[in-house]
């Protein structure tokens, strides 16, 4: 449900934008970290925030890979299967954690725990093989720290050492993690 203080939160983004239209993209991250996924609801609710029909906040949606209608696990894994990571065995992770998890790509488990999807490529390409955790980097990867992954959130534990620094934030946006200090890195 798309709640009144959402529906101020769009509009709030939208005025950022000196055409509001160009809010689409971070409006629809908005709604889908909120919601776990976009509904015809959320689309009406970006739609009326940046100005636009609702057909085209859904074109918008069906376009890109990084926004679901269907309901996402708990923790929503995207590997990355862009030429860098695959030449770095992204293809054995993808492999490693269908197996782990019991699910195909584009897969939720049944428990509702795990959503496991590719994703053409996180802009990680210096520490490939890469995947996201609900927004979360993780690199360098190894079939050994994929397993470490999965124990991990099947205990809904950090991903602590696994973690990159840097992470995507729901409005789609780019940000550090703090340091143990608590200041940016």
């Amino acid at each position: 449900m798309i709640t009144e203080t959402l529906r101020d939160g769009l509009r709030e983004i939208a005025s950022r934008y000196p055409e509001a239209r160009s809010a689409m993209l971070p409006c629809l991250h908005a709604v889908q970290a909120a919601e776990g996924r976009i509904t015809n609801e959320g689309i009406a609710a970006v739609a009326e925030a940046v100005g636009a029909k609702a057909d085209e906040v859904e074109s918008v949606v069906s376009f890109y890979s990084m926004y679901s209608t269907k309901p996402q696990g708990k923790y929503v894994i995207k590997v990355c299967t862009s030429v860098s990571c695959y030449l770095r065995g992204s293809d054995d992770i993808l492999a490693r954690l269908q197996e782990k998890l019991g699910i195909a790509h584009g897969e939720t488990s049944a428990d509702g725990r795990f959503t496991l999807d590719m994703i053409e490529c996180l802009a990680a390409c210096g520490m490939a093989p890469a995947l996201q955790v609900n927004g979360q980097f993780v690199e360098c990867l190894t079939p050994e720290r994929a397993d470490l992954l999965i124990e991990r959130l099947s205990r809904d534990e950090e991903l602590g050492d696994l973690a990159s620094t840097w992470r995507l934030t729901p409005q789609g946006t780019f940000t550090t993690a703090p340091d143990s200090k608590g200041r940016d890195s």
